[in-house]
């Protein structure tokens, strides 16, 4: 299965591939109102004008798109921080990336393409933290053990939106060195 990773960086280009592979990644999920597609394009739409956006889609041998990652930078007053709650400031003094989006196709996972496209997002990224939430419940908790083997480590809890379930606030350095447990 060979895939090959692309960035964006505008909104206008990635739209179309992402909002494809979302419906087939959360094709289960889209009968609840937090992850119907309108609520994901109205989201990504958002999400794709704010500072810092960037994306990375995996492309099958057919140029379909079969995963994706997205996110954007984060300043300490930004609505992602507050909706966390109190937050170390270690990780608000300085911009950071949010991940607010991650995906495969399900014959693509459990593949490594998930950290392939995680990874390329990262890369060359100036910023010192990435944070993402998770359902703790995906997967019955195996998507954010998946994290927590990336390096991410929860912070909190937050519930995004009315619709929404609670989700695991998590962060790591932007830079692959381990974070230090005990702090």
């Amino acid at each position: 299965m060979t895939t090959r990773l692309r960035r964006f960086t505008d909104i206008e280009q990635a739209r179309s591939p992402l909002v494809a592979v979302y419906a087939d990644v959360r094709e289960p999920l889209l009968h609840l109102p937090n992850y119907a597609v309108p609520t994901f394009a109205d989201r990504l739409e958002r999400h794709g004008r704010e500072p810092g956006f960037g994306a990375v889609l995996a492309f099958d041998a057919e140029d379909r798109p079969v995963g994706y990652a997205y996110g954007n930078t984060v300043e300490a007053g930004d609505r992602w921080w507050k909706r966390i709650g109190d937050v170390d400031e270690e990780y608000t003094r300085s911009p950071a990336l949010a991940l607010k989006e991650i995906g495969v196709t399900v014959p693509r996972r459990g593949t490594g393409l998930a950290r392939r496209i995680h990874d390329e997002l990262l890369a060359g990224r100036e910023e010192r933290y990435v944070s993402l939430m998770v359902n703790p419940a995906a997967g019955e908790g195996k998507v954010q053990r998946v994290y927590e083997s990336w390096g991410y480590r929860a912070i909190g809890t937050v519930r995004p939106s009315p619709d929404s379930p609670a989700l695991t606030a998590m962060v790591r350095p932007l830079a692959s060195e381990p974070i230090n447990k005990g702090v």
